[in-house]
């Protein structure tokens, strides 16, 4: 696997697609059809896709009657027990449009720290794109707890992505790109490119103002880092921007891999 640049991105052999909780649950759930249609349209020509969808404590809420996210770890179990299903049940009611199938992968962080499950989670997970159908990955919610959990899936997605070796990592979220500071202050500029190794001195990051999600600027860029060490090439943008990115236009912000031949080891940290 050599490394995948800009223009690479149309032919990429395998993409690992991550999608926040915000993008997809309560009023915007309407924006899964437009997902799938981009996830479809690289799977139509050949690309292995991986989704990685934040959501199933989001989309388990309302069902609970809860306004909030909820703080304590068994309500959270709760809602992803009836969110997942729910959301699962969404992608593939929408990916039965293009008759592609998806298979379901709960992970926890335990998962991906323990060789031996380590390695029956990635020969599954080739196995099932051999099989082209479609892995719907998510954090194993009901039965994580606080000490092992991810923490967000932009980090399970990036550490996905190295489990399956992906040429390409997508992290969307409800921002175009990311900015050296939050893009609603003065003075705030995009960030098209980040080199392997870049620190990004001066820049400030936000968290996550959704309310439902975890994640924010911060995580992605420690997540894009993950990735980009391990060899994979990150692009940050939004999820109404998704079919853009997967036909390699430039948008988001590009971080530039590290060449996979020379990178030792999994990366599970």
């Amino acid at each position: 696997m050599s490394v995948l640049t800009r223009d690479g991105v149309y032919g990429a052999s395998r993409i690992v697609v991550k999608v926040g909780s915000s993008s997809i649950s309560g009023a915007n759930a309407g924006q899964i059809p437009r997902l799938v249609d981009a996830l479809a349209a690289a799977h139509g020509r050949g690309t292995e896709v991986v989704l990685v969808s934040s959501g199933a404590i989001a989309t388990g809420m309302p069902y609970l009657q809860l306004d909030e996210r909820p703080t304590d770890l068994a309500t959270q179990q709760a809602a992803a027990s009836v969110g997942q299903n729910l959301l699962v049940f969404r992608y593939q009611e929408s990916l039965d449009r293009y008759d592609i199938v998806a298979g379901q992968v709960l992970l926890t962080a335990g998962d991906l720290e323990n060789p031996s499950h380590r390695s029956n989670a990635q020969r599954a997970m080739d196995r099932l794109l051999g099989l082209r159908i479609l892995p719907i990955v998510n954090e194993n919610d009901t039965v994580a707890t606080h000490e092992i959990r991810f923490g967000d899936n932009d980090r399970l997605a990036a550490l996905v992505a190295t489990l399956v070796r992906a040429d390409l990592l997508v992290l969307l979220s409800d921002v175009d790109a990311l900015f050296t500071r939050p893009p609603h202050l003065p003075g705030a500029e995009r960030i098209e490119h980040v080199a392997l190794g870049d620190s990004l001195p001066g820049v400030e990051f936000g968290s996550s103002q959704s309310g439902v999600g975890t994640g924010g600027a911060g995580t992605k860029v420690s997540a894009a880092r993950i990735a980009a060490e391990a060899g994979t090439a990150v692009l940050v943008t939004s999820t109404a921007l998704v079919a853009e990115a997967l036909r390699g236009d430039r948008i988001g912000t590009w971080f530039e891999p590290a060449d996979p031949a020379r990178v030792q080891g999994p990366a599970v940290s």
